[in-house]
């Protein structure tokens, strides 16, 4: 089954028909809310909104085991994370949409994986490319169907938030490699691998990086609603038609 973690913007799918909510308990606590189970085109989804319903959870205090822990406890096979970020490459200007392929942690503090007990053997997952390539060729596949351009690769740096960078932190991340800055890719991503679920990410540029483009001087955050709701607008044709798509 497929579920969607929306990020700050989509906080709910209009195409989406209701069948019932669940909260769920897990043994890391509570999810960002209750998962949202319905139907787009036939196709039963679970939803989550990751900062919560009301968007009151920043970035640093998502408990990012709970919602994938009780999103594989309820059968999600693939995950689809929408999140929104800001372009440091030059072509990444703010209404792009992007599947990224590689991810820079910079983030501390977060309780970052399942294996944190000593009473079992230490475990290593393989991270070498993060993202779930199957899902990734099916999302870029189902943006095609849509109409809608999306640009397939790119490094996330996944930063600590809730504030937005310096320019000269955006320098930095650049010269590691990094072409978008956000603040949900981690430890998301890593959980994700960790307890076996095949996850994938629209990334969406809502704003020059700090320093870079219109943000040259500053980022105006009153800019960035516009760009977002016409971006998920977009992400959400593309999600319409993911679900239409064979799992191969």
């Amino acid at each position: 089954m497929l579920a969607i973690i929306g990020g700050s913007g989509l906080t709910q799918l209009s195409s989406l028909e209701v069948t019932r909510r669940k909260v769920v308990r897990t043994p890391y606590g509570e999810p960002s809310g209750a998962l949202t189970f319905g139907t787009i085109r036939n196709t039963e989804v679970i939803f989550l909104a990751r900062h919560g319903y009301g968007h009151t959870i920043p970035p640093h205090e998502v408990n990012y085991r709970a919602n994938t822990w009780a999103l594989h406890s309820e059968e999600a096979s693939d995950v689809v994370s929408v999140a929104s970020v800001g372009g440091i490459r030059p072509d990444l200007v703010p209404g792009t949409l992007v599947v990224p392929d590689q991810i820079i942690d910079y983030t501390d503090g977060r309780k970052s994986t399942f294996f944190s007990t000593t009473d079992r053997s230490v475990t290593h997952i393989d991270f070498t490319f993060p993202y779930c390539e199957q899902l990734r060729r099916r999302l870029l596949k189902a943006a095609a169907t849509a109409g809608e351009h999306m640009a397939a690769g790119g490094t996330y740096a996944a930063t600590q938030g809730p504030r937005l960078e310096t320019a000269a932190e955006i320098n930095r991340v650049e010269r590691d490699g990094a072409d978008m800055v956000g603040m949900t890719g981690m430890p998301e991503a890593a959980l994700a691998r960790e307890i076996g679920l095949c996850y994938a990410a629209i990334a969406v540029v809502v704003n020059h990086a700090a320093g870079r483009g219109a943000s040259a001087t500053g980022i105006r955050l009153t800019d960035i609603l516009a760009v977002s709701q016409n971006a998920m607008a977009r992400v959400r044709n593309i999600l319409d038609h993911l679900v239409t798509l064979d799992g191969d």
